[in-house]
C-alpha cells in the first residue's frame, strides 16, 4: 500500500513538473531521460498494469461470491419443495406405504334404515266405501286404518320415515292414492285389504304384486277392489299396456314374498289352520299409478266367522301389523345386503 501511493506521488510530481516546463516553454521530451523513463514505466504499470491485476482479481473471486450468493438463493428457494426420497426396499423398486387406513365400518341398519327410507301405507277403502263387512257388520275400512296406525307407530320407531294415504275415515280414489305415493317419493307402497272368500270356511292370506293374471278368482277380487278406481276406460287402456310391461315386477314381487313369508309365519303361531294363499299378480289399480315397487296384502279373510272375531280384537291386529313390518324390514334388510356388496 505504502509503494502504490510513492507511486501515485510520482506521478503526479511528473504531471507537475510537465506542466511547469510547458508554462517556461521547455518540451517534456529534454528532461532527464532516466528520471522520465521511471515515471513513464511506473505510469503504464499504474494505469494498464495495476487496473488489469485489479480486473483479473475481480473476475476470478467473483464466480466464487456469486456462486455462494446463488447457492445459497436456490438452497432458500429450494427447501420448501423438498421431497424425501421414497425408501427402497429393493433395488430401484419403492417400498409399499407404512401408513395403515381403518377399514369402514359398515352402516348399522338400526340406526339408519337402509336404502329403503320410506314406505307408503294406504289403508284400504274408507269413507263411503266400506270394503267388506264381517257378519257382526265389522267393516274392513275400519279393520284396515287401526293396522296402517298401528305398523305406521312400529315403522317409525326403528327408524322409517311413513306415508299415509289416508289417516281418517275419509274416501280416497286409487288414482289419487297413487298420486300420493309418488308425491312422497316413497320407497315402497303397501296397500293393506282384508278379504272375502265364497268358501266362507278358508282361512287364507295371500299377497299381490301387479301383472295380468288368468285366474278368475284373481280376476273377480280385482275387479272389486277396482271399483270407484277414478280410472277412465282409456286410463284402464293405459293401465294393461304398463301391467305387460312394468319394470318393477322383479321387486314388487321380491317385496310381495318377504311380506307373505312374515304373515304366514307369524299367523301360524297363534292360528295353526290358517292356509298360505302365496304371491300373486293381478292388474289392481291402486298399484297401476306407483312408480315403486308396490304390493297389495290380504291379511286376514273376514268372511270366515273365526277370523272375523280375531279381527275384532286389537292383539290380533297388533299381530297383524308386527308381521306386516316382519316382511318389510326383511325385505330392506335385504336390500342393505345387496347394496353393501355391490357398492
Amino acid at each position: 500500500m505504502a509503494s502504490l501511493s510513492r507511486i501515485k506521488r510520482q506521478i503526479v510530481r511528473q504531471a507537475v513538473d510537465e506542466n511547469l516546463d510547458t508554462i517556461n516553454g521547455v518540451l517534456p521530451g529534454i528532461r532527464n531521460d532516466r528520471s522520465r523513463s521511471e515515471i513513464t514505466l511506473l505510469s503504464v504499470f499504474f494505469y494498464v498494469a495495476l487496473p488489469a491485476a485489479v480486473f483479473a482479481l475481480s473476475y476470478i473471486l467473483s464466480p466464487m461470491a456469486v456462486g455462494e450468493a446463488t447457492d445459497s438463493r436456490l438452497a432458500a428457494t429450494r427447501a420448501p419443495v423438498r421431497r424425501a426420497e421414497p425408501v427402497v426396499a429393493e433395488a430401484g423398486v419403492p417400498a409399499e406405504s407404512t401408513t395403515t387406513y381403518a377399514s369402514p365400518r359398515p352402516l348399522d341398519p338400526a340406526v339408519m334404515p337402509l336404502t329403503l327410507r320410506r314406505v307408503v301405507l294406504d289403508p284400504g277403502h274408507g269413507g263411503s266405501n266400506l270394503g267388506t263387512v264381517a257378519p257382526g257388520g265389522l267393516p274392513e275400512k275400519v279393520i284396515t286404518l287401526d293396522i296402517a296406525d298401528r305398523l305406521r307407530q312400529l315403522l317409525e320407531d326403528h327408524g322409517y320415515d311413513v306415508v299415509m294415504t289416508r289417516e281418517t275415515d275419509e274416501s280416497k280414489s286409487l288414482k289419487k292414492r297413487g298420486d300420493m305415493a309418488n308425491e312422497a317419493e316413497g320407497d315402497i307402497f303397501l296397500s293393506i285389504h282384508v278379504n272375502w272368500i265364497e268358501l266362507q270356511e278358508i282361512r287364507g292370506i295371500e299377497t299381490f304384486y301387479l301383472g295380468p293374471t288368468d285366474d278368475p278368482y284373481v280376476t273377480e277380487l280385482a275387479a272389486t277392489e277396482n271399483q270407484g278406481s277414478g280410472y277412465s276406460l282409456a286410463d284402464f287402456r293405459g293401465i294393461l299396456e304398463r301391467v305387460y310391461a312394468d319394470v318393477r315386477q322383479k321387486e314388487s314381487r321380491e317385496l310381495a314374498t318377504a311380506v307373505q313369508s312374515a304373515l304366514f309365519d307369524s299367523l301360524t303361531k297363534v292360528n295353526p289352520t290358517v292356509r298360505n294363499r302365496g304371491v300373486k299378480s293381478a292388474p289392481f289399480g291402486v298399484l297401476v299409478r306407483t312408480e315403486m315397487p308396490a304390493i297389495l296384502a290380504e291379511v286376514s279373510c273376514l268372511s270366515n266367522a273365526l277370523e272375523a272375531r280375531l279381527l275384532a280384537m286389537p292383539s290380533y291386529r297388533q299381530l297383524l301389523a308386527e308381521a306386516l313390518f316382519s316382511g318389510i324390514d326383511s325385505y330392506a334388510r335385504e336390500l342393505n345386503q345387496a347394496y353393501q356388496i355391490g357398492g
